[in-house]
């Protein structure tokens, strides 16, 4: 959380990317993990589940608290082009 937070601050824009991507992976990941776990159940312990879980809900509770903080301002969508 402290090294995502820490991206936020420092790079609104790699963050907002990198969560997004990152997200969608996981996420992607997990959810296959859970189709192949309820066909046929495998040794992967449920640890492993809740890791991608939190790897998920991670990124975006940090961007949470960056726009709680900043009152939902990104400063690379300010710029001008």
């Amino acid at each position: 959380m402290v090294l995502w937070l820490g991206l936020w601050l420092s790079n609104d824009y790699l963050a907002t990317l990198l969560t997004l991507s990152v997200g969608a992976i996981v996420l992607s990941v997990l959810i296959i993990a859970l189709a192949a776990e309820a066909i046929e159940p495998t040794k992967v312990p449920r640890k492993y589940f809740w890791v991608m879980a939190i790897s998920i809900l991670t990124p975006l509770l940090a961007a949470g608290i960056y726009a709680w903080l900043f009152g939902g301002k990104l400063n690379f969508m300010e710029k001008p082009f």
